[in-house]
């Protein structure tokens, strides 16, 4: 399968820089995911979509204010710095910028001297392994002196960074937002409370490979990078109790949908409480384990985001309705408009 088969044109102009004041405004495609048949709607019908007895999955991991604006103790050359995963006590991969500067035994500083760290390892694609050194509380210091790591197709400048989280993010360890959860307030997650519908979190924290293009023509040789998920003992039973009673899991996020086919297709469609990291890439031809409907935003073209979808749906359902959302002008990417791809009427069980 070729990733120009992904592909599709979308002016610049539709990529929203800056969010809503109201994260419940803005716009939702319905899509059938069986039949392609598109309704357009706003978020809050999104209430009408989902059935009592269905189940809500959403991730409630949190960005960190991951990027580090520093200097080069011995030069005092500019060095930004945005770290990805931890891999140690106080050791970091990161990204570097720019790179060529930054060799083993460099040290940066951030803040006037908060903050250092010395760089022991170098990696691919401008990656640096730093060791930090600091007097305090790590999270402190870097909610003081870090940046909210926009995705590079943002350019605009965020006045509020809570903006940039989700109203449940709770576990610290993201390097981006999971954005399909952007759009929701606690009132509306207690209206579907109180319809009937259960509502439930997992972990996954999001790496920047979510922002990597795919650099193969193949959709087969692409290799998803891993990122770190967590499932609690709570959380399995209530999906699992879900779908033994006929309802349907609707997970809120490409990041939810894969934490859940991560564990599920390992355990016979079962959720169990578990925790590791997962390099899952779900593309057409695999078959989901346990989500029957998915909550997501507008995707880049050609990427593994838009892969899934096509793979919960169809290719040809998938671009006939990214054709409708440029045409009729929806706002795309993390602080875009959402799509509600969505399953079967539930059957009632007796």
């Amino acid at each position: 399968m070729n990733v120009n088969e992904f592909d599709f044109d979308l002016p610049e102009r539709l990529i929203a820089q800056t969010p809503l004041q109201d994260r419940t405004a803005s716009r939702l495609m319905v899509l059938e995911k069986e039949t392609g048949h598109v309704e357009h709607r706003h978020f809050p019908d999104l209430l009408d979509e989902v059935e009592a007895g269905d189940i809500l999955v959403l991730n409630d991991t949190r960005v960190l204010p991951a990027r580090l604006m520093g200097v080069k103790e011995d030069t005092g050359a500019a060095i930004e710095v945005l770290l990805l995963k931890e891999t140690g006590e106080d050791e970091w991969e990161t990204l570097v910028k720019p790179a060529k500067r930054v060799k083993v035994g460099t040290v940066v500083t951030f803040g006037d001297g908060h903050l250092k760290a010395e760089c022991t390892d170098v990696l691919e694609q401008g990656g640096r392994l730093f060791k930090f050194q600091y007097d305090g509380i790590f999270y402190e210091i870097l909610d003081a002196l870090g940046q909210m790591p926009l995705p590079p197709y943002i350019t605009e400048t965020l006045d509020d960074q809570d903006r940039y989280q989700t109203v449940f993010a709770k576990e610290r360890g993201s390097a981006a937002a999971p954005t399909a959860g952007l759009h929701f307030t606690e009132e509306i997650l207690d209206q579907f409370r109180e319809k009937g519908v259960d509502v439930t979190f997992i972990t996954l924290h999001v790496g920047l490979g979510t922002f990597r293009p795919v650099s193969v023509d193949s959709v087969e040789a692409h290799t998803m990078h891993a990122e770190y998920y967590s499932v609690t003992e709570q959380t399995a039973a209530v999906i699992n109790q879900t779908k033994e009673r006929g309802g349907r899991v609707i997970a809120v996020g490409t990041t939810s949908a894969r934490t859940l086919e991560t564990i599920a297709s390992a355990n016979d469609g079962k959720m169990v409480a578990t925790s590791g990291w997962t390099s899952i890439f779900i593309y057409p031809g695999y078959t989901f384990s346990i989500v029957d409907g998915l909550l997501t935003n507008f995707h880049l073209p050609k990427s593994t985001l838009l892969m899934l979808i096509s793979a919960l749906s169809k290719r040809e359902h998938i671009l006939a309705a990214y054709k409708q959302a440029v045409d009729k002008e929806y706002r795309f990417f993390s602080f875009g408009d959402a799509m509600f791809i969505k399953p079967q009427q539930r059957k009632e069980s007796n």
